[in-house]
């Protein structure tokens, strides 16, 4: 007889999120096949895979910072709020978004107890939880799974009954989808996300019963019919070929005041509005027309980091993937707006914070192409962005590295992108571009330091040519102009200008004077770097 669990401890927990995260990899593809809701982009297994990997990492950690000579596990109520703080720092998609928040909502009841009375009503917390963070709720999606989940529970029952009442009852919600949104009848499938929500349901029954599950038939294979299936309403309207061009998420620091805020303004903006968190962290998802305009709403409320923009470009009604994509690493949000509307999938780079590898590899994937461009824009990253695009070939995506040193040979390359050309000629003309654009970029100097343009004191102003300190000065303006003069001596037709949020206006508008009248047949262009991005970069082509 396999043994049963009385209460959900914390190595219970660590058990279910690692047999969640084995079920969802088992499944991963399966979901991503039936994912036409509320866009047909594929990777809602993908998305909730990542999201509970995230999840997984934060309790492995409360583990292991457990003083090891005492021998005994961490207490539950921290292996159950990492869980879900894992959840929520690494939700990826509508669908891991959502599930993050009824891990959420499950924790803040499960942090005071663990028994079927306890594990019940936790159910019925996250499934208002979760609905309370989605704009519009719409039937037929993962919350009805949620609440059917909940509504199936025995709330004085064990805890085995419990867990058995919701998967069985999330599972017959799964089967009913079809009939609650027209997209997945037309389809063939079931949501998607439901049945991501059902299998880890199933990996807590797992645990607590000691007993395997019999996975879902019939409805988790339903073929995906030859026709095409337009995606409907999503979760905050309409989406699919016709709706947002982007997809928007950030983690975002603010209070609970300038969250609601937030919500309203990004509400007018776009669809599939998801804003999940509290206690001054939360996790933000959009879909927009304008994600430059997303980001900025994310500034104005607090402080929004890791940031993704995923274009939709390569959406189609059978969701095949798109021939080809491109994705840059950007110091920036103003950046990465600016990359994302040219058709880039963008990773953010915060100072003192470079992307890991598998971030990258994520971006590549989220890019759901056959074939990829990656742009590192940063000479550190290089061998970072080898391993990625490795493992990304690995798995059988054709990706091409170019080894881009600067945001401004970035932007060169993307300006001569040209997705309908053969691939080889695609690389090798934004390899041109990149390499024969020089870069420059001004830093302030943190303490005294010796450089290659002599001894530099705190809060000076370098003027780095190449990777180089060229030009140390007081002035922010004397130095850029100076490190621009000395990129123009070797000639150049375009100057291109990135400035941060933080740096004085007068800076691009004293340079653009000073290219005007100083150099005749030197055009210049500039933009913005939004919050993050260096005091000024410089590109010379």
């Amino acid at each position: 007889m396999p043994q049963t669990a009385q209460t959900l401890d914390a190595a219970a927990v660590r058990s279910w999120c690692v047999r969640a995260l084995d079920a969802l990899g088992r499944e991963r593809e399966e979901i991503d096949a039936i994912n036409v809701y509320p866009i047909a982009d594929g990777d809602t297994g993908t998305n909730l895979y990542l999201t509970v990997e995230s999840a997984a990492r934060a309790v492995e950690a409360v583990f292991t910072e457990d003083d090891p000579d005492v021998g005994d596990d961490p207490d539950a109520g921290d292996a159950i709020r990492a869980m879900a703080h894992g959840a929520l720092i690494g939700a990826r998609g509508n669908s891991g978004t959502i599930l993050s928040q009824l891990l959420r909502g499950m924790a803040s009841v499960l942090a005071d107890g663990r028994d079927g009375d306890h594990l019940a009503r936790s159910l019925a917390a996250a499934a208002r939880a979760a609905r309370e963070a989605v704009a519009h709720p719409v039937e037929g999606t993962i919350l009805s799974v949620a609440t059917a989940a909940a509504d199936a529970c025995d709330s004085g029952g064990s805890l085995v009954m419990v867990a058995r009442g919701a998967y069985e009852g999330a599972r017959t919600a799964l089967e009913a989808t079809p009939g609650q949104l027209a997209v997945l009848e037309r389809a063939g499938v079931v949501d998607a996300g439901g049945r991501g929500l059902v299998a880890v349901l199933g990996a807590l029954v797992e645990v607590v019963s000691g007993e395997a599950q019999v996975r879902p038939t019939g409805v988790a294979h339903r073929p995906i019919v030859a026709e095409a299936c337009e995606p409907e309403d999503g979760p905050a309207g309409p989406a699919g070929p016709a709706g947002p061009a982007f997809e928007v998420i950030y983690l975002l620091e603010a209070e609970d005041a300038a969250v609601e805020r937030l919500r309203a303004r990004l509400d007018a903006l776009g669809d599939s509005l998801v804003v999940v968190g509290g206690d001054g962290l939360w996790n933000v998802h959009v879909h927009v027309d304008d994600a430059g305009a997303a980001v900025e709403a994310g500034v104005e409320a607090g402080r929004p980091y890791r940031i993704r923009i995923t274009h939709f470009s390569g959406v189609t009604e059978t969701r095949e993937r798109m021939q080809r994509a491109v994705v840059a690493v950007v110091p920036g949000e103003g950046l990465a707006g600016l990359c994302a509307e040219a058709g880039a999938t963008t990773v953010l780079a915060r100072p003192g914070e470079p992307p890991a590898g598998n971030e990258l590899l994520d971006a590549i994937r989220r890019a759901h192409a056959r074939e990829v461009v990656l742009l590192p824009n940063d000479t550190d990253l290089r061998h970072t962005a080898g391993a990625a695009a490795e493992q990304a070939r690995a798995e059988g995506i054709r990706v091409a590295l170019i080894p881009t040193r600067a945001a401004v040979q970035g932007i060169a390359a993307l300006a001569v992108h040209e997705p309908d050309r053969r691939f080889d000629e695609d690389v090798v003309a934004m390899t041109a571009a990149a390499g024969a654009t020089r870069y420059a970029e001004l830093a302030v100097a943190e303490r005294q330091s010796f450089t290659s343009a002599g001894v530099c004191q705190a809060g000076d102003i370098l003027g780095l040519i190449e990777g180089d300190v060229a030009v140390i000065g007081q002035d922010l303006t004397t130095t850029a102009r100076t490190v621009l003069d000395r990129m123009l001596s070797a000639g150049g037709e375009l100057v291109t200008l990135i400035v941060a949020d933080e740096t004085p206006p007068s800076l691009a508008t004293a340079l653009e004077r000073h290219v005007r009248e100083t150099y005749l047949a030197v055009d210049t262009a500039t933009y913005c770097g939004g919050v993050g991005a260096p005091p000024l970069l410089i590109g010379v082509e």
